[in-house]
């Protein structure tokens, strides 16, 4: 068991580090290996210390929070998740679905790489949330549309408000899970025991900002987003 919390970790620390740095993706990291490892780290474990990383983040950089944009952003994805829910219900399976959203994100990034861009104004806000909602309910990836949707603003801005997102949007979905009966006492030792991962992985992400921020968050969040887009299609498929 020590030997498993230990890769558990040190798989976290790798994860909170990308997250840290460029405001999303520890799960891309973190959920297939830990699910390998011992199924008790996912998904409430996993989200649990992503709560805790985001609550560092979002103290680290509040000045930069865009406010405004994370309540229009949790408007659209409380309505993707509904939406996701009811059809998930009505679904015998979900691969077909989970091919289209990861091909959705893989499109989204080569507008962007071709420079196309959509300004986070309410409206694209309300839609990015939706689509988050959405894909995190079917494909357990939510990140991408909200981090896509902020990639040309500031490194710090897009941090900060991508973790004020992800707390608000984590909370609602551990309470889920806890009246599931899928997070309990045993869920909550697991994610205290990947807590050091996440410490370390959070400093050593405040080392590499001085780095990407100096113009490199823009190709690395394009570069998580089509990683995600891409094991979203390979997990359905596969």
């Amino acid at each position: 068991m020590l030997l498993k919390l230990v890769t558990a970790c040190a798989v976290m620390g790798v994860g909170a580090t990308l997250h840290g740095t460029v405001g999303f993706g520890m799960g891309l990291v973190a959920v297939p290996i830990l699910a390998l490892i011992d199924p008790v780290f996912v998904p409430g474990s996993v989200l649990f210390s992503g709560l805790v990383l985001a609550g560092l983040m979002a103290c680290r950089e509040r000045r930069a929070m865009d406010v405004s944009g994370i309540k229009l952003g949790l408007v659209g994805r409380v309505l993707g998740t509904l939406i996701a829910s009811v059809m998930l219900a009505q679904m015998p399976t979900v691969e077909g679905m989970s091919v289209m959203l990861g091909a959705l994100v893989l499109a989204a990034v080569l507008f962007s790489v071709s420079g196309w861009r959509i300004r986070p104004t309410k409206l694209a806000l309300l839609g990015a949330g939706t689509l988050s909602g959405f894909m995190g309910t079917v494909a357990s990836v939510g990140g991408p549309p909200m981090a896509l949707l902020y990639q040309d603003a500031s490194g710090e801005r897009l941090r900060s408000t991508m973790s004020g997102f992800f707390i608000v949007g984590t909370l609602i979905s551990l309470a889920g899970l806890v009246l599931a009966g899928h997070f309990g006492l045993t869920e909550l030792w697991a994610s205290l025991a990947m807590l050091p991962g996440v410490m370390i992985g959070f400093v050593v992400s405040r080392r590499a900002l001085a780095f990407f921020d100096q113009g490199y968050t823009r190709p690395a969040v394009l570069a998580v987003s089509a990683l995600s887009g891409v094991a979203v299609v390979l997990r359905a498929l596969f």
